[in-house]
């Protein structure tokens, strides 16, 4: 006999979707959001702010927004960390999803998760359900408050009425027993990562893959993978992604700092490190993770005669790793700044299968950097997270944090007068006047260097295009090369077409070569390297060649980057000549394979300047080098002019003086002549004006640059 359809249970059918779990934006952890495409909300019947059931392993509840257009059209539901958690679904996990209605909460019992210890505004429940309104939950789920920029989370113990609940302002919440214990990972997840979803990514396939589905592996024939190696430069987010990894996955975490392990007694750092893979081995599935893994793990034939237990600790390792025992379900994750210094036979597949490079993030991955750390931040209306972020090229993770800490400083100090402090807490409606403004972000950009080339950091002066008079021709081809790819690099790439790598700067002795350096390093906003040329030069054999490879290994580190190579004649000078031609030959040698060798040399410009153009090296200034020479020639009475009204800007000039007939006056002068010509003559102006304030004649304000000092120092620099 055929069943009589139902319509309901049908309608019931179809508003459940089993969508993929997918990770959330940064702007959204916390806020118990699931962003869902527009199409699959209305076959829920689900409108914006509506509750939503996921189904993992376990329940959970969220509100239901739409995703942005760019996440459409993939069949994804996007939550955060908390929310997978709660669901127990982790990325790439199917979920079902269905709408779900929900009561209002008369009752929650919250408790702290987390060491640290709650002030009495973090226990107080009308504060708690202000800031938890409409938060869905239910027992056992775990949820995030925002007190004033610091996050706390709590887990649910009770709700009244049970089953799913919707907390409101109303709703009494109440706080009990002390912290508890987060996982693993001190609760990091992938959305607190910023710039890295390449890397997360790999790391997931190399950790997550292994550890929950290994039949996968089983049914390939082949082992999964057992290492992983990160490295990059520090600050660049290698322990926070270990931290993230073990956070989202249920594998248990061992975290071990490279010199922890060396111990003074013999055999006893080998045993240290044995008994941390045996008790991983015995916890499968584990993670075992190596901080500054260089310390224990150095080349073998490196180590001197007294460092013995280093080399046997490489030894210890290299057989832990992959030797004739085997390790089970324990994958080792090694991070190191220095990857060079490891021992080869550590970076063999089976030992550490995959070596990730983490990169120094670019302007996007920034912008998601300062989006996660300005995310409990008061921030004013003037701040522009993607102005901040195309202005900080170089800053790695570690350094907009500590970038958005000082501006938060700087807001803290320009409000400390307004604030009376006592012996008791400062009132709430005090704090919520705190916040943060972009004038407080340019002065944390005094504070903070991008760690990526902090040695060879230049303070870039605060020099405009306005205050370089004359030479257009020389500022249009710097503009063109330097300017132009970093502001539109769109039309370079539909052109198919790389702008020049480097341009050569000639002209007599104060013609405005270090000045114009200096306006492009300021208006480029761009990394700006300052060499001067005979600096880099050593006695010792290989220092020099040595120098100039870490100033483009770090050029390239933090690009888009200027190299500016002040008196380049000194460091590049034509081969072939003079008792100690083998040092400058090796010299031009490496600069010659630095800028067009094997390597390519990606997002860095070379600026060059120098008064002896017919002394460097002709392959110096062939094509894909230098390959744009400007010569600064001396200016015209025009150009005279307009670097006579930039010098005397600003200057108190007296009526009789005419700038056209110093103009004039000054036939082939450069522009730095004409500088010491405007200080010479106010300086005048000055011992005039203090002779007649010594004698009781004058006053400071009636001081004037007038024609006759111009005349003087005229004549006192033509002599």
């Amino acid at each position: 006999m055929t069943p009589k359809p139902n319509p309901e249970a049908e309608a019931a059918q179809l508003q459940i979707l089993t969508l993929r779990v997918a990770e959330a934006l940064p702007k959204d952890v916390g806020r118990a959001v699931a962003r869902l495409d527009p199409q699959d909300m209305a076959r829920l019947e689900a409108r914006v702010g509506d509750i939503l059931r996921i189904l993992g392993k376990r329940p959970a509840l969220a509100r239901a927004m739409p995703a942005y257009p760019q996440d459409r059209g993939q069949n994804i539901i996007q939550i955060d960390g908390i929310l997978r958690e709660n669901a127990q679904a982790g990325l790439g996990e199917k979920a079902q999803v269905q709408k779900v209605d929900c009561d209002r909460a008369r009752a929650v019992t919250l408790s702290p998760l987390g060491t640290s210890t709650l002030s009495g505004r973090e226990r107080d429940g009308k504060h708690l359900a202000r800031l938890l309104e409409g938060v869905p939950v239910a027992q056992g789920d775990k949820v995030r408050a925002m007190f004033l920029g610091r996050y706390v989370e709590f887990s649910v113990a009770e709700a009244s009425p049970p089953g799913a609940v919707i907390i409101g302002p109303l709703t009494a919440i109440k706080v009990a027993g002390e912290a508890a214990a987060r996982r693993e990972g001190g609760g990091v997840t992938y959305e607190d990562i910023g710039g890295l979803h390449r890397e997360i990514q790999r790391i997931r396939e190399m950790i997550e893959l292994p550890l929950r589905y290994p039949e996968l592996f089983e049914r390939l024939g082949i082992d999964a993978p057992k290492g992983v190696l990160l490295y990059g430069p520090p600050g660049c987010g290698k322990t926070l992604i270990a931290r993230a990894v073990a956070s989202e996955t249920d594998a248990r975490f061992f975290h071990v700092s490279g010199p922890e392990v060396i111990h003074k007694f013999y055999g006893e750092s080998e045993a240290h490190l044995r008994a941390i893979f045996d008790k991983a081995r015995d916890s499968a599935p584990a993670i075992v993770f190596l901080d500054e893994i260089d310390a224990i793990a150095a080349k073998r034939e490196d180590v001197r005669g007294d460092q013995q237990v280093e080399r046997r600790v490489v030894a210890q390792l290299l057989a832990l790793m992959d030797g004739l025992k085997d390790r089970g379900q324990v994958i080792v994750i090694g991070a190191t700044n220095i990857p060079n210094v490891l021992d080869p036979a550590l970076r063999r597949p089976g030992r550490f299968d995959r070596e990730i490079s983490l990169s120094i993030p670019d302007r996007r991955g920034r912008l998601e950097v300062f989006q996660i750390h300005t995310r409990g931040m008061p921030l004013a209306a003037d701040v522009d997270l993607e102005r901040l972020a195309e202005t900080s090229h170089g800053f790695v993770g570690a350094d907009i944090e500590a970038l958005c800490r000082e501006a938060a400083m700087a807001s803290l100090r320009r409000a400390m007068p307004r604030i009376e402090l006592g012996d008791g807490p400062i009132p709430y409606e005090v704090l919520q006047e705190l916040e943060v403004r972009v004038g407080d972000f340019v002065e944390a950009f005094k504070e903070v260097e991008p760690s990526a080339i902090r040695e060879v950091f230049t303070e870039v002066p605060d020099v405009a295009w306005e205050d370089v008079g004359g030479l257009e021709e020389a500022r249009r081809v710097l503009q063109e090369t330097i300017e132009w790819p970093l502001k539109y690099p769109d039309l370079f790439q539909r052109a198919n077409t790389a702008p020049a790598k480097g341009i050569l700067l000639s002209g007599p002795p104060g013609a405005g070569k270090t000045l114009l350096a200096k306006a492009v390093a300021s208006q480029s906003q761009a990394n700006f390297i300052s060499v001067k040329g005979p600096a880099l030069l050593s006695k010792w054999v290989g220092e020099s060649e040595k120098g100039i490879r870490e100033v483009f290994r770090k050029a390239k580190q933090a690009s888009p980057c200027i190299i500016f190579f002040d008196e380049i004649d000194a460091l590049a000078p034509a081969r072939g000549g003079g008792a100690d031609s083998h040092v400058a030959e090796r010299v031009v040698g490496q600069f010659l394979s630095e800028l067009d060798g094997i390597e390519e040399l990606k997002g860095v410009v070379v600026l060059a300047a120098t008064n002896r153009p017919d002394i460097l090296d002709p392959a110096l200034l062939r094509a894909g080098r230098l390959e744009l020479r400007v010569e600064l020639p001396l200016p015209d009475e025009k150009a005279r002019l307009e670097i006579l009204r930039i010098h005397t800007r600003g200057k108190p000039l007296a009526r009789d003086v005419n700038l056209g007939d110093l103009a004039s006056a000054t036939e082939g002068w450069v522009g730095a002549d004409i500088e010491a010509l405007c200080r010479r003559a106010a300086l005048l102006a000055i011992r005039e004006a203090v002779e007649r304030q010594e004698a009781g004649e004058g006053e400071a304000d009636s001081l004037e640059v007038a024609a006759r000092h111009f005349k003087e120092a005229l004549a006192a620099i033509k002599r």
